[in-house]
């Protein structure tokens, strides 16, 4: 199912114009949290900005069922085309979660939440933590100080940089995640390159 919610924006624009941008290949992210996912026995899953699709595959592939977040129609459109029209993918922005009221036992969240300002991404956290079942797991990546972007672009906030028209990003270290995800049971941050450096950060809501 689709439910539309908003206007394209820059991500329609650059979906329009670039299509299948990352490839089909999943993110290293993504293959590392779908290893851990079927370790804890993860069955049903949340991916808040979807995009195309490329990293549903790989969960989808190994028995778990996926549901998407995407704010670009074309994008969605792409990922029907791509892997089919049986997974529900909700057309909107994460900032106006929940979509449903369903419970997941796990969440995976790429490449996203560093994409919003403070009060957007506290709403994320909080909004995805909500949706967690007792003792699932979400699991989000975000772009690192140490990546060469850091301090380039138009200073927006501390650690928030314009990068160029369009793309606002927040960069993390180990304190200002522990800052954020404190409280949503967070229990483990890991170290990632993928076309940046990424921090994994993964959280587990406690009975």
């Amino acid at each position: 199912m689709i439910m539309t919610k908003e206007k394209p924006e820059f991500w329609e624009k650059s979906f329009v114009e670039k299509q299948e941008m990352w490839g089909f290949e999943p993110s290293k992210s993504a293959v590392l949290t779908k290893d851990f996912f079927v370790e804890k026995s993860v069955k049903n899953i949340l991916i808040p900005g979807i995009g195309y699709g490329r990293n549903a595959k790989i969960f989808r592939e190994n028995g778990i069922n996926v549901t998407g977040i995407e704010i670009s129609k074309t994008a969605i459109e792409m990922a029907r085309k791509h892997y089919g029209t049986d997974m529900a993918i909700y057309h909107g922005s994460v900032t106006d979660m929940p979509f449903d009221q369903n419970q997941y036992d796990g969440i995976f969240c790429y490449a996203l939440i560093h994409l919003l300002d403070s009060d957007e991404r506290k709403k994320l956290i909080a909004d995805c933590y909500d949706q967690l079942t007792d003792n699932g797991y979400m699991v989000f990546t975000a772009i690192s100080k140490e990546a060469p972007t850091y301090g380039q672009g138009k200073l927006i906030s501390d650690d928030r940089y314009e990068i160029f028209e369009g793309v606002r990003m927040f960069f993390y270290d180990r304190e200002s995640i522990a800052a954020e995800f404190g409280n949503a049971g967070l229990f483990e941050i890991a170290e990632v390159t993928e076309n940046f450096p990424f921090f994994l950060i993964k959280c587990r809501k406690a009975e």
